[in-house]
């Protein structure tokens, strides 16, 4: 964003500016002064707000931008926290569709409370530092924070959001929601489009998202309730846990952590070390783990092939009576044929060399379920309906 309006492009340009100096009083250790002012904005016009500190905004039904600047200093006398209060510049201005404010100077102390007409076309705010809290709007909202917390909730249309640190809360998006902290938590309500959202540590929550999401920690957990797409998870450590998905999920855990996926048309996990457990309706289940043990069940017929890995640990397979599908699995760990336990006649148990090895098809065959497990058992399961 530009730090002045160019010269000759600006519709207007009002600097606030008072008949005196505005009141100041004391609460606990600061200096306190409240300067307030408004701004017009043209229908369905957007909005543009750059501050240093804190800002909350409220989407009305007035026509104007309207705002509250609480200005704070620890002054060691009135006219020393005067002096420093002076550095503040509020200015307004329009420029074509836009209606722009800036608060330039001062510490991010300051907090700025705004009410903006609700069916702006863009609502863009930047702040130095400090939390950001927006709530209804019809258009789309923009946030960049130097770091601070950022609420936002009845959005109708797409959101963009980064802190530099701390956690995002999101109540109801209506688009697509993209969301980055540097370091801190993301919880999200509800977001109607599709999300991505990104923390450099901290846990993701997500309660319910209608399109496809992506979700990515450097050191925290993700926690999916319910998505109505594919489902790609991240973490270099913490529990991935989806409870529905209605596309493919896609999880990945690098440093090594449980990944749970409840029920989705399929799955594709990877841990580096951490047990998997997964459920399929319809789709393929791909999974593997250099340390722990695999739970993987299907509950409807299989479109694709499917595989399971893990260097050290049980794998087991829940598979109903009536599927078509072919299996071949095999243990590589001592100890013969009781390695593998097969509940299925069509798939014998055999011993070939150091290996254990069950291979057989069910109801004429299907997609290929491979089986690879070493340093425990495999066990293949009759689903009882």
């Amino acid at each position: 964003m530009r730090k002045s309006a160019p010269l000759g492009l600006v519709a207007a340009v009002a600097v606030i500016a008072y008949a005196g100096e505005p009141d100041l009083h004391r609460d606990g250790p600061f200096w306190v002064q409240i300067e307030k002012g408004s701004a017009p904005v043209t229908p369905h016009g957007n909005i543009r707000i750059r501050t240093v500190g804190a800002v909350t905004i409220r989407g009305s039904a007035a026509g104007e931008l309207s705002f509250e600047l609480d200005k704070r200093a620890k002054g060691r006398d009135e006219a020393d926290a005067r002096r420093q209060l002076a550095s503040y510049r509020v200015m307004t201005y329009q420029q074509g569709p836009w209606t722009y404010l800036l608060v330039q100077g001062g510490s991010e102390m300051a907090e700025l409370k705004l009410s903006a007409p609700e069916n702006a076309g863009q609502v863009v705010i930047e702040t130095r530092a400090g939390a950001v809290d927006a709530t209804q709007f019809a258009g789309l909202l923009k946030i960049e924070s130097g770091g601070g917390r950022l609420s936002l909730d009845k959005i109708a249309n797409d959101v963009v959001a980064k802190t530099a640190g701390g956690d995002i809360v999101i109540g109801k998006i209506g688009g697509n929601c993209h969301c980055v902290s540097g370091a801190g938590a993301i919880r999200a309500e509800s977001i109607h489009g599709q999300a991505f959202l990104e923390t450099g540590a901290g846990d993701i929550t997500v309660h319910q998202v209608d399109g496809p999401a992506r979700c990515s920690t450097n050191g925290g957990g993700i926690h999916i309730t319910q998505a109505g797409n594919i489902v790609i998870a991240d973490t270099a450590g913490g529990v991935i846990d989806v409870d529905y998905a209605k596309g493919m999920v896609t999880a990945n855990n690098a440093a090594g952590g449980p990944i749970q996926v409840w029920s989705a048309l399929g799955a594709k996990c990877e841990s580096g070390g951490g047990g998997i457990k997964l459920t399929s309706d319809g789709g393929s289940l791909n999974a593997s783990t250099a340390v722990g043990s695999i739970i993987a069940r299907f509950q409807s017929q299989p479109a694709a092939d499917s595989f399971l890995s893990t260097s050290a640990g049980d794998i087991t397979v829940w598979i109903p009576s009536n599927l078509r599908i072919t299996i071949r699995a095999q243990n590589a760990s001592y100890g013969g044929p009781r390695r593998i336990v097969s509940d299925f006649p069509d798939v014998p148990v055999k011993a070939v060399g150091f290996a254990t090895i069950a291979e057989g098809a069910l109801n004429g065959g299907g997609p290929l379920l491979r089986i690879a497990g070493t340093g425990g058992m495999i066990y293949i399961r009759r689903e009882q309906k």
